[in-house]
């Protein structure tokens, strides 16, 4: 199964444009304190079966973690438990950093 995914601009225009979507961080919390997308939901990898009850069915998901890798796993383990809307953020927050956002610290 492939996922859809969104490049960092792509998102960043939705984001723009204000859409109702779900932007669910996999990183870890020490990845999250050195850098993060404004909005973003942090969820572990570890912990996103716990939390699969609290993600809406009837909005889009957007999945990052730092390079892209991760989140694609996820995006997939969720669609596999029926949720239809999910998207990967293609190369992470890496690449939202070097398209996005420069200011913010890589790692």
């Amino acid at each position: 199964m492939r996922i859809a995914e969104l490049s960092p601009l792509q998102l960043k225009e939705r984001l723009d444009r204000g859409d109702a979507l779900v932007l669910l961080d996999v990183r870890e919390p020490h990845e999250w304190e050195i850098c993060r997308i404004d909005g973003a939901r942090l969820v572990p990898m570890r912990t996103v079966p716990e939390h699969t009850s609290t993600l809406p069915r009837d909005r889009d998901i957007v999945v990052h973690c730092r390079s892209g890798a991760r989140s694609a796993r996820v995006a997939e383990w969720l669609h596999a438990q029926g949720f239809e809307r999910v998207y990967n953020l293609a190369g992470g927050i890496l690449a939202w950093i070097d398209t996005v956002d420069p200011s913010q610290r890589k790692y």
